[in-house]
Formats: C-alpha cells, structure tokens, sequence
C-alpha cells in the first residue's frame, strides 16, 4: 500500500500530460527527430520529456534501435493510457462548450450502411434546424475500418448491421430491425395490386445490386423461393441511382424498407405486397465500452432511437 502510494504521489507531482503528448508523438512518428519537428521544440527537449516520464514511473518507456523507437511493454501500457486521457479531456471540453452554448458542438459519425445514409440525413436536417451550429462529419466505411477508427476514437460512434463489429471493447444499441421488400413506382401497374407472388414478377425489368455486395444477398430471395435470378437491367451499389430508375415507373428493385421510408421524394416508391423468405437486417449503434460520450453525440443517439420508431414497430 505505501508503495502504491509513493508511486501516486510521485505521478501527481511529477508526471505531466506535455511529457506524455511528447512520448505519443514519438511513437507515431517513429524518432525522436521527427517528433521534434512535428512538435516544434529540439530533439533535447523530446529526450528530456521522456526521461522525465520513465523518471517519474521507474521503467523504461522505450527501446532505441537502428531503425529507430520502439515502445516497452510499459511504454505501450501508458500509450494505451494515454489514448484515453487525452480523449476523456478533448470530451471534457466538449461539455465546457456545450454547457457554455448549446447551440453549438460536433460529433463523428461512423457508417458503413448505405440504406442508412437517409435515415443519418434526416437527424442531421431536424438537429441542425434546432441547434445550427453543431457539426456533422459523417464518416462512411467498410466495418474493418470504422472498427479502427471506434477502437482509435476517431469517431464516436458507428451505425452498422447486428453482428458486423464483433469487438468485447463495444457496447451495442438497437435502432430497428429492417427488413426487405420490393419497391416499385406509383405509376408501374403492380403498384395497383393488392397481393402478388414473387413468382409473377421475375421477368419484370429490374435494377439490383451486384450479387457480390452485402445487398447483393437481397437476391437470396429468388434461390429460396426456387426461383432463377433475374436479369438486371441496371446493377448498382448506388440506392439512389436506383431508386431513381424504380421512381420513373417500370423497374422494380428489392431493398432495406427503410430506404422508402427517409428516402426525399418517398412517395414516388410503394412497397409491394410480396413476402420475402428473407431474415430482417438489425441496424445498431456501436460505441466504444467505458468512454465519455459527448453530449451533441449522445443528443444524436437520442434523436436517432426517436426517428426509428416508426421502423421499429413496422412487422
């Protein structure tokens, strides 16, 4: 216990959040000299920063080699760390500014579905009518990425299918529970229909999205009512190109119901009544376990569950 003590006592006298900055900076940059040159001070000053550090904490913070730095296993404990400082003080700031105006702010929003891209506009358009100086920066994204990016706290938050991000560091929130159907205009005749079997529509004109693409699995629903894959007329990962072509009247496409729903200029689209032998596709928030969220990106999340209402009722 005395030891854990001295060792606090010492951290609180000694340890400053300059000398850590400086050690990230090293190890991002690879050298001493560059980190110098990033920070703008001498490269005496960077060596004096980080013996500072290992002075105060009685180990070696890092390893110099030829090819250049490399962290110790204590070094990458308090790098670890060190991320999470810097952080929870940016997000400390963030509520200062808030609580100071809360008009204003910003938040990080990861993405990595395209049905969903209306859905985050919509949000944007009623919170930014409310508060108009807060910034969206809407970060699209394969999952792989948007998970580094979580995992990193570049962004604060990721909006993604059920099960993509398998991370025990996050914490997930459910929205809704999409599902697909088949879209036509209000003007192509099958929207006059009031029941119809898939059967009866696979020689229509249609625009889908490559078999390769996760929407791509949309087209699961021929092979498992035993019917063959249809021709495409056009093939698009694009939802709005089309969902464009649909709207003109002759084409037919299988899409997240959601698309419809926040799409501008919904009422061009009509569900058709056709049941698909499809699973419905879970759309959640991903954040990151025991991390500040700040309050224009917890204000979002609230307004986002508030949109999906509508959605998750739908059955």
């Amino acid at each position: 216990m005395v030891a854990v003590m001295q060792l606090s006592d010492r951290i609180g006298r000694r340890m400053k959040l300059q000398d850590l900055h400086v050690l990230m900076t090293v190890m991002q940059a690879g050298s001493m000299g560059k980190a110098a040159q990033s920070l703008n001070i001498s490269q005496p000053a960077v060596s004096r920063s980080i013996a500072e550090l290992e002075h105060a904490l009685g180990v070696r913070l890092v390893e110099r080699h030829r090819q250049g730095i490399e962290a110790t296993e204590y070094g990458r404990a308090l790098l670890d760390c060190g991320v999470t400082i810097f952080d929870e003080l940016r997000q400390g700031v963030k509520n200062i500014e808030f609580l100071a105006d809360p008009t204003t702010g910003e938040v990080r929003i990861g993405n990595t579905l395209t049905s969903t891209v209306s859905f985050i506009a919509g949000i944007i358009d009623r919170l930014s009518r409310r508060y108009p100086r807060m910034v969206f920066h809407v970060v699209p994204g394969a999952q792989d990425t948007l998970r580094r990016e979580l995992n990193e706290r570049r962004v604060d938050f990721v909006i993604t299918r059920g099960g993509g991000l398998k991370d025990e560091k996050f914490s997930f929130e459910t929205l809704y529970d999409d599902l697909y159907v088949v879209l036509a205009g209000v003007q192509n005749p099958w929207a006059r229909r009031r029941r119809i079997e898939l059967a009866e529509l696979v020689n229509e004109p249609w625009t889908l999205t490559p078999p390769e693409s996760l929407g791509g699995a949309a087209m699961e629903a021929f092979r498992a009512s035993g019917l063959a894959y249809p021709r495409a007329t056009l093939v698009s990962d694009s939802p709005e190109v089309r969902l464009s072509l649909v709207a003109a009247g002759r084409f037919l496409t299988i899409a997240p119901f959601s698309l419809s729903r926040f799409r501008t200029g919904r009422a061009e689209l009509k569900v058709l009544p056709v049941e698909l032998p499809m699973d419905r596709l879970p759309v959640v928030i991903a954040t990151l376990k025991n991390r500040t969220l700040s309050p224009v990106a917890k204000l979002f999340i609230q307004h986002a569950h508030e949109a999906a209402k509508p959605l998750a009722k739908r059955k």
